[in-house]
């Protein structure tokens, strides 16, 4: 699957204009925020948990219209709880988004 990180700035500079530092911050932002939910999925040891931070995942790439991270967290909340399958395809995506 690709993800198109232009799909976020996009949608950031809809929200906040062109501002670069502004739009840097909050791509930072939302970096931390969606590396720090996949820490906690791949820590989660209980249903709950994966089902918790897959939906604040979700929540988040919902947040900054990030179609490929939130189609990720939606095959998070479907399958399996620890698919590691699902947790390298959310790192693998992170690390494009931080790329760009």
């Amino acid at each position: 699957m690709a993800y198109d990180p232009g799909a976020l700035d996009a949608s950031l500079a809809a929200a906040v204009g062109s501002d670069p530092g502004l739009l840097m911050e909050l791509r930072l932002a939302f970096l931390e925020s969606a590396a720090r939910h996949v820490d906690l999925l791949g820590r989660a040891r209980c249903d709950a948990n994966w089902e918790l931070s897959a939906s604040r995942l979700k929540s988040l790439a919902a947040s900054f219209a990030a179609p490929g991270m939130l189609a990720l967290a939606d095959e998070a909340l479907t399958g399996a709880p620890g698919d590691p399958v699902v947790l390298r395809k959310l790192r693998a995506a992170i690390d494009d988004f931080g790329q760009d």
